[in-house]
């Protein structure tokens, strides 16, 4: 059996099983509030491992028959498409944070501590959000002290490829696919024969903003508001990361609630809603350039795609480019 943890930047999903077949399953979703009293994402470590341990005890599963715990990957070094195991450098890296904070840390952190209580198990991680397979050009961002990285949500993204690619009954090394992640971040990124050749820095930069995070944002601006001093640099870090997006704009990222609100006639959270949508559409169609315009298929994923107000939007802005697939 296997036990799969996915820490995300508003839930932790966890789930159990024996080979492909779904023994348990439950996402533990958590509010900004919650999640605000912790000054960093190393420090809900105890609290995120602790609903994963009890999850895990209510579902009834016999620890004798454990012999994976696999999170999702976190910011380490750059590294190819796959499976690793968790090692002592891995879980030194992903506890400071060497190349970011993210709750994707967490996901080898969680199996690493609950790996021990299990003693047929290892840990391991998989598609890391540090997958890069950016073609040379992409990396070149404008001035030779920046360069381009990549960092997206490679697990989601090559799964749900390679879902589409067996429904079709082709190798995902054959297609040409764009697809959008909607999540706390969004990523979309342009795959090509099996590998993600270009895709926005997800995390803390670039692309449409999120439920927690502001994307790109007008870089003259953001240069002057950090010498206006009445920031720290912790406070601009948490704007772009965190306390962004629809955070900053609407004080939640419950994005299910906000629509209703918007459908209940709030016109401010209807139009930066909108403004989401319409910048995922504007990268997909970016991306549609990097591809060249043969694209097999779009994909929406993620847990915001459950909301079809949101895939409505975004499809009504693409449709001319390829056939679309939603996979939330």
């Amino acid at each position: 059996m296997i036990i799969v943890i996915n820490p995300g930047s508003t839930s932790t999903k966890v789930g159990v099983y024996h080979r492909s077949n779904v023994v348990f399953q439950n996402t533990i979703r958590h509010s900004a509030e919650e999640l605000s009293r912790y000054a960093s994402i190393s420090d809900q470590l105890s609290f995120r491992k602790q609903l994963v341990i009890r999850q895990i005890e209510q579902s009834g599963v016999d620890k004798s028959q454990i012999q994976m715990i696999i999170g999702r990957g976190g910011l380490i070094k750059p590294v190819e498409s796959g499976i690793y195991e968790v090692n002592q450098l891995m879980i030194d890296h992903l506890s400071m944070g060497l190349q970011g904070q993210h709750a994707s840390n967490l996901g080898g952190l969680i199996a690493a501590e609950i790996a021990q209580a299990y003693p047929q198990a290892k840990a391991y991680i998989a598609d890391p959000v540090v997958v890069d397979e950016l073609q040379p050009c992409a990396r070149i961002s404008g001035h030779p002290l920046f360069e381009r990285i990549s960092i997206f949500h490679a697990l989601n993204q090559k799964a749900v490829a390679r879902l589409y690619a067996e429904s079709i009954n082709k190798p995902y090394e054959a297609l040409n696919l764009v697809i959008a992640h909607l999540g706390g971040g969004i990523s979309v990124g342009a795959h090509c024969k099996g590998k993600v050749i270009d895709v926005n820095q997800a995390l803390d930069g670039e692309g449409p903003f999120s439920p927690e995070r502001s994307g790109t944002l007008p870089a003259g601006q953001l240069v002057n508001l950090c010498f206006e001093k009445k920031y720290a640099q912790e406070e601009i870090q948490k704007m772009l990361c965190g306390k962004g997006g629809l955070i900053a704009y609407c004080n939640s990222n419950n994005v299910q609630q906000l629509i209703l609100q918007a459908q209940n006639g709030d016109q401010h959270i209807a139009l930066v809603l909108d403004a989401m949508c319409y910048q995922v559409a504007k990268e997909i169609g970016a991306m549609a350039t990097v591809l060249k315009g043969a694209i097999d298929q779009i994909i929406l994923t993620g847990g915001i795609a459950y909301e079809t107000s949101i895939t409505d939007f975004i499809s009504e802005r693409i449709s001319f480019l390829a056939p679309i697939t939603v996979y939330p």
